[in-house]
């Protein structure tokens, strides 16, 4: 059982641009981070430079960009740079800048994934802690008929589909079916705008530093050559022909599907507020940064409900410890043996199963009438888990054993009743050292946990 483990930039980077909508020269830099710091972004050009963690409850705007808000902090224009962060499996990261949003640079990713291979990427000690797709979860924009569902998957996995009020650009989907592909294939789409909308924007005193070299700029409904030439003069890029439709950005089009790309580089911006990496496949139907930050709330709700997710489980898989195993490393026999098989062990983690059976002998007396299996015995069940994991690491196992030194913290949630398939999670919380391991264990039923505890044991070699 392969632990993965978090990741922080190897040295700090900056990058220098003006902003999209205010226009202001913009510095932003990306510093290291200690571990379980996660993502956040501090406003070195105020007052105390206040910081905001960069999650969804803080977005309160999402017009033309996703906006952090806290208090009369405001910082916007930051999902370029957390898709980059998130697509390049950086988990802790410190984000200053000068001003009010993140430059938009060339408006894509591109520039913040060259930066962040150039100055390397340090794995830390503390695991990844990946949030597990097992159901289909899903929200939906009746008005817009935007639609983001995600579903189990292996890995992290995004397809969106596109459906833009316009003749010229109708329908387009893009996928990323690996996010190592990220920089190759989605890091490099530019942000786009219609024509169209363009003076509603400026009367809405957004996109000030909007040019011809950060946006893939969308021509596509002819209009009076007196009013293309008034807009042109404003954004102070040259005149046009207004009978030639078309784009008109001044670096041609990428992929054909490029705003579609765009749009799935936006939804892992966003999709980085959920505070925790996805295994999981999206499906993003009319994507935008409303949709996308209700459904990045949707999943911190999710993960809050389940903070401890139960491991995978098929029945089907080849146990990496047998009963037969079992015996060899344990020296606990009936009616003690309390652990059927392990399902996964890596260096400082198990997994175990135990059937419960309505032939255990401890329901004869607890009790006749309501058989439960006993607290103190699924307690003795996590820990010879937890020997296992320990013992799995000691030359000659069998003439070793553990015991208890101290149980903390038990908490007990449900019955574990007669035909209950029990799941063993164990996890080390320090090495072994003179023969003395803390562990935390949890039992699940399904993707609840019914009883928790830490302990501490001693392995004693056998006289």
């Amino acid at each position: 059982m392969e632990t993965i483990k978090q990741r922080t930039l190897k040295g700090s980077f900056s990058l220098f641009g003006k902003g999209l909508h205010t226009g202001l020269n913009l510095t932003v830099t990306f510093n290291p981070a200690p571990e379980n710091h996660g993502y956040k972004i501090q406003r070195i050009d105020l007052e105390n430079q206040p910081v905001i963690d960069a999650i969804a409850e803080k977005v309160a705007g999402t017009q033309r960009g996703t906006v952090l808000v806290s208090g009369d902090i405001r910082i916007s224009t930051i999902e370029h740079g957390m898709a980059a962060l998130y697509a390049m499996g950086i988990d802790n990261c410190l984000i200053q800048v000068n001003g009010p949003e993140f430059p938009i640079l060339d408006g894509s990713a591109m520039k913040y994934v060259e930066k962040i291979k150039e100055v390397g990427i340090l794995e830390q000690n503390a695991p990844k802690d990946f949030y597990v797709i097992r159901k289909k979860i899903e929200i939906k924009d009746e008005q817009t008929g935007s639609c983001i569902t995600i579903l189990p998957d292996e890995q992290f996995s995004i397809t969106a589909m596109c459906s833009f009020e316009s003749k010229f650009i109708n329908s387009q989907f893009a996928t990323l079916d690996n996010i190592e592909n990220f920089e190759t294939e989605i890091a490099p789409a530019r942000t786009f705008v219609f024509v169209r909308d363009i003076v509603p924007l400026l009367e809405a005193n957004l996109i000030k530093g909007g040019d011809l070299d950060n946006a893939v700029v969308i021509y596509e409904r002819e209009v009076e050559q007196e009013k293309l030439d008034q807009l042109a003069d404003i954004l102070k890029v040259p005149r046009m022909d207004a009978k030639k439709i078309g784009y008109i950005q001044h670096r041609p089009l990428m992929w054909e599907n490029e705003c579609t790309r765009h749009k799935l580089l936006d939804i892992i911006g966003d999709m980085a507020l959920i505070g925790k990496p996805l295994k999981g496949r999206i499906i993003a139907t009319r994507p935008g940064h409303t949709v996308n930050n209700k459904f990045a709330r949707l999943m911190r709700k999710e993960i809050k409900q389940h903070a401890i997710q139960a491991p995978f489980y098929d029945a089907n898989d080849v146990p990496v410890m047998d009963n037969i195993r079992i015996r060899e490393l344990l020296p606990h026999r009936y009616p003690m043996q309390l652990v059927d098989k392990i399902t996964a062990i890596g260096p400082t983690s198990i997994v175990g199963v135990k059937n419960v059976t309505s032939n255990e002998p401890f329901f004869t007396g607890h009790f006749p009438q309501e058989p439960v299996m006993p607290g103190v015995l699924q307690i003795e069940a996590m820990a010879q888990c937890g020997g296992l994991l320990v013992l799995n690491q000691v030359e000659e196992p069998e003439r070793w054993s553990t015991y208890f030194l101290a149980i903390n913290d038990v908490k007990f949630r449900q019955k574990v009743v007669p035909g209950d398939t029990l799941l063993f999670k164990v996890e080390l919380l320090h090495p072994v050292r003179h023969g003395i391991s803390s562990m935390k264990g949890y039992i699940f039923i399904g993707d609840r946990v019914v009883s928790e505890a830490t302990f501490t044991a001693q392995i004693i070699k056998n006289k």
